[in-house]
């Protein structure tokens, strides 16, 4: 049999399968010890009743002659990328609805968007950053340079002459793990670097809703020209709750190679993909309405006020830390001497809580973790109390 060998240098199994498993064996150890999950960035609040309710009309539709639906377009519900699309206008941003394409998540497209660029192009890539860019690479075979992000450049490279040769470079911002936000002016010289060396910048918007501070764009495409370069990937998952759910959107702008990447995608599309649940992207038009982006709103408002409690403490303890005013991710420093994974088991051991190793995202994590603060705020409360008294 013949495999695809690039899988041989992945890791043994992805961060989160290893956090889950040492979680496993300390609980199997403990029996009956209580385990307070700071470390995945899943959802825990409900769904508001708004948007369930559209899902479940959707679903009953599907019980009627006159209204069950069969395969839908390749690039999503024409009524969901309309109000993306109008979602953009409030950003000052023109995005045309075809430009949008909805699939199952974010992750998914990150990945499945190098299908239409040749294998063993060189990608530019943050380091620490969410480790599925780095796995999707390795599996296309593609070269990786890694960018560094330091305390020193605030977690957030910049462009550099060294990156001039590559093909593809990976954005996140807000930033997961660091929580770090790019300004306006960082991202124009990105756009502008990018179109003067013929590079693509694909941009993970996913924590776009999470940013307060209104000098910070959500999107890169409020930044002048970054439809002639950027390809923009958002998510339902932590803004609406979707993680279970699984929905997403890319926008690859007809402004790049004069629209050619844009029918790549939809081609690329129409092959692999018959398009995200119909009954899902009910619910996601609903989110994206006038009342959905209100009601999503108390939630999201919800998990920040939990990342102010966790910035508090780590305040009042002295601890140095970044991130968690315009993400829902704060990054922290390990106590000196202790390297990433020991502090995630010191923290399990003595404080029954799970964080995540931030040497997990890259090497310049080690001696890092990052706090997640997707949980109820009990959870939370009671975990800021263990450390205090650790």
């Amino acid at each position: 049999m013949r495999i695809n060998k690039n899988f041989d240098d992945l890791g043994e199994s992805y961060l989160f399968v290893d956090i889950k498993k040492r979680v496993q064996k300390f609980m199997d150890e403990n029996p009956g010890r209580e385990v307070i999950r700071l470390g995945i960035g899943d959802i825990v609040l409900p769904i508001d009743k708004f948007v369930t309710k559209e899902m479940a009309r959707a679903c009953k539709e599907q019980s009627r002659q006159k209204t069950v639906t069969g395969y839908g377009d390749e690039r999503g519900s024409t009524s969901l990328r309309q109000h993306i699309s109008g979602w953009y206008a409030l950003q000052n941003t023109n995005i045309n609805p075809d430009e949008v394409f909805i699939s199952d998540g974010a992750k998914s497209d990150l990945g499945n968007i190098l299908e239409v660029f040749e294998q063993g192009i060189t990608v530019a890539i943050p380091d620490p950053v969410y480790p599925a860019y780095v796995d999707s690479n390795i599996i296309s075979g593609n070269k990786i340079v890694y960018m560094n992000a330091t305390e020193e450049n605030g977690f957030l490279p910049m462009p550099s002459d060294d990156l001039k040769s590559v093909d593809i470079v990976y954005l996140c911002s807000p930033n997961n793990p660091t929580g770090a936000v790019y300004t306006r002016e960082d991202l124009k010289q990105w756009v502008d670097f990018a179109i003067e060396n013929d590079i693509v910048i694909l941009f993970d918007a996913a924590y776009s809703h999470f940013i307060r501070d209104k000098k910070l764009p959500k999107s890169i495409y409020e930044i002048d020209n970054a439809k002639k370069c950027a390809v923009e990937v958002c998510s339902f998952s932590k803004m609406a709750g979707f993680t279970g759910l699984r929905c997403g959107w890319t926008v690859v702008p007809f402004d790049i190679s004069n629209k050619k990447l844009n029918n790549l995608w939809s081609r690329r599309q129409q092959t692999k993909f018959n398009g995200a649940s119909s009954i899902i992207q009910r619910g996601a038009v609903a989110v994206m309405s006038k009342q959905g982006q209100d009601v999503i709103k108390e939630n999201i408002d919800y998990y920040m006020r939990n990342a102010e409690i966790i910035r508090d403490t780590l305040t009042h303890l002295g601890v140095e830390f970044f991130g968690g005013e315009n993400a829902p991710y704060i990054w922290v420093r390990c106590p000196e001497g202790m390297t990433s994974w020991g502090y995630f088991d010191f923290l399990l051991s003595k404080c029954g809580i799970v964080v995540t190793p931030g040497v997990g995202f890259g090497k310049n994590g080690e001696g890092w973790i990052r706090i997640s603060a997707f949980a109820l705020r009990e959870k939370v409360l009671a975990a800021m109390y263990e450390i205090c008294n650790t």
